[in-house]
Parts: structure tokens; C-alpha cells; sequence
């Protein structure tokens, strides 16, 4: 780990002859898309002179050495320029193992693509100092609230694990149009996403998304002119309380969607919204309560943060 980032795994292609490190570095550097404006030649020759870039055993490469056909390559990025998130990552609660954060929006969960440094994962390792520290799940970029982080990696397994079964039951607060939606009712679809595409679909077949509408109500005359000089439109609005059965990307958006209420401020659903993001007018999504029977302790657990609203 290195300023709170992981090294960066590339394999030298498979039907590739045996090349210099430098010589592959170079060109996998060259062909990164998000790639820092000063990563140029002097960055390379820094990398090797400071003994970072290693194969996986941990053999320290020279510019001349030889890499081969298969090898594993490690070596760290200089992440490209981003647009600061202006929001803190507050801490709702720490011991010994976890850490429970409040997400806000327009933060990623994990570093991906051009989102690296701003990352709700990257900030709190430089903030904690904590090298290990990783998420047992994830929110939407666009999506707040709360995320419950590992400290060490002897157990971030069974946190994942406790996850990945749907053992937590997770609740979210979502503020749209207010509409003839019955609660409790539970919404059963079809979804799919195709990587590379900023939009999910609901399609035709057996339902693989189901979500629990657990509560709804009329936001109040004050909330309701808050929220609509900051996002426009008119009309009544309802705070919708939301609990996903299972977790396919985007899926209380698309669920809310379909249901003729598409969440305020979200930027994909019904339509794209193009051009840069607003800081000010967030995707009005919030996962509001994490409760669940500890892998580690076996007590029960409960973490909440505050409303949407």
C-alpha cells in the first residue's frame, strides 16, 4: 500500500515475446486511459529507482529486465487529476475489527477508472492511516449513506461473505413524486446491465431484483419547498423506505423507476443527464440502517445514520 492505494496488477500478454520491463511498463503506462499528465519518462525511471516495480514473488525489476510471456507485473499508478468530492467521509462507529462510514454522494465506494483518490476507500486509509481497511460492500457512486469497512484482512472475508449471502438487512430512504404506491408491498423485476453502458434495464422473464417497500409518506409542506428549489418540478413528494432483497446494480433506481416515482436528482433514470455534475443537486438515495448477526461475535448489530431528507 502506498498513500492509501493498492499496487496495480498487469500481465505481460500471453502470446507476447520476452521484452524489457521498462520497454512494457512504458507502453502499458501509455495506453492507460486516465492517465496523469506528468506519468511521462522521468515518473518510469523513478518507479524502478525506488524498487517499485516487483514481479509477484517479489523480485525487484530493472529497466532491463526481462519479462515474459504470463508474468505478473506490480507497480504503482500516479492516478490522474480529479475533481474533489467537497464532502467529508464521517466515521459513525469504529472498534478493534469494522468501521461504519456515511458515504455521501458523488463518492465511489472502491477506486475504479477515473475514480481513484476520490474514493470513500481512499480517503479514510490516508485519514485512519489504516493500510488494510476495505470495504466488506458497496454503494453506487451516486448513492450516500452508510458502509461498513474491515480493519484488518484475517477477517474481511467472513464481513464479505455476510454480504455476499444477503445476511444484512439493508434499508434505504428515497424522496420522489408522491404516487399510489401501497406499502408494505414487494416489487419483483428483471434486470440487467451491460458493462460500459450508464444504464440498467428491466426486461421480460423471471424476476432475479426484488425489493420491499416497507413504508411510505407525504413529505411535509417545508421539506417539499426545499427540495424542489434546489431540484425543480413541482408537486407532493413522498419519502419511500426501501429494503433490497438482493443487489443488482442500480436496482431501488430502476425499481422506483418502474414504478412511475424515478428518485429526485438521479441523473440516469428516466433520462441521461449530460455535462458536469452539480455537488449541489445529489441523487436524493440513502442506505439509513445496516443490521445483522456479527460472523465474528454472533451479536446482534445496528448501525443508523441520518435521512435523506
Amino acid at each position: 500500500m502506498k498513500d492509501g492505494l493498492n499496487p496495480t496488477r498487469v500481465r505481460v500478454p500471453d502470446d507476447a515475446p520476452v521484452m524489457r520491463a521498462g520497454d512494457f511498463l512504458r507502453e502499458v503506462i501509455g495506453k492507460q486511459r486516465h492517465r496523469h499528465p506528468d506519468d511521462g519518462e522521468a515518473a518510469l525511471v523513478a518507479r524502478f529507482t525506488a524498487g517499485e516495480v516487483v514481479l509477484r514473488d517479489q523480485t525487484v525489476l530493472r529497466p532491463d529486465s526481462p519479462v515474459r510471456a504470463g508474468q505478473d507485473v506490480w507497480f504503482y499508478r500516479m492516478p490522474a487529476p480529479e475533481r474533489r468530492v467537497p464532502f467529508e467521509v464521517p466515521v459513525v462507529y469504529e472498534d478493534d475489527d469494522i468501521l461504519v462510514a456515511d458515504k455521501p454522494p458523488f463518492m465511489a465506494t472502491m477506486p475504479r477508472a477515473q475514480h481513484i483518490t476520490e474514493t470513500a476507500t481512499v480517503r479514510l486509509r490516508r485519514a485512519t492511516g489504516i493500510d488494510e481497511l476495505s470495504p466488506a460492500h458497496r454503494l453506487d457512486r451516486m448513492t450516500a449513506g452508510l458502509l461498513l469497512f474491515t480493519k484488518r484482512r484475517a477477517i474481511r472475508g467472513a464481513y464479505q461473505t455476510l454480504f455476499a449471502r444477503r445476511e444484512v438487512e439493508k434499508t434505504y430512504e428515497a424522496v420522489a413524486g408522491l404516487r399510489n404506491v401501497a406499502a408494505p408491498t414487494r416489487w419483483a423485476s428483471r434486470m440487467s446491465k451491460t458493462p460500459g453502458e450508464l444504464q440498467g434495464r428491466i426486461e421480460t422473464g423471471e424476476p432475479n431484483a426484488f425489493t420491499d417497500v416497507v413504508g411510505v409518506r407525504a413529505l411535509g409542506r417545508s421539506e417539499t419547498d426545499k427540495l424542489r428549489a434546489v431540484h425543480g418540478g413541482d408537486g407532493p413528494l413522498g419519502l419511500y423506505t426501501l429494503q433490497p432483497l438482493t443487489g443488482k446494480t442500480h436496482q431501488l433506481r430502476l425499481h422506483m423507476w418502474q414504478a412511475g416515482v424515478p428518485i429526485l436528482g438521479d441523473p440516469l433514470y428516466p433520462d441521461v443527464v449530460r455535462g458536469a455534475e452539480d455537488f449541489g443537486v445529489p441523487l436524493r438515495l440513502k442506505a439509513v440502517r445496516l443490521r445483522f448477526r456479527d460472523p465474528l461475535t454472533g451479536a446482534d448489530r445496528e448501525f443508523r445514520s441520518g435521512g435523506v431528507v
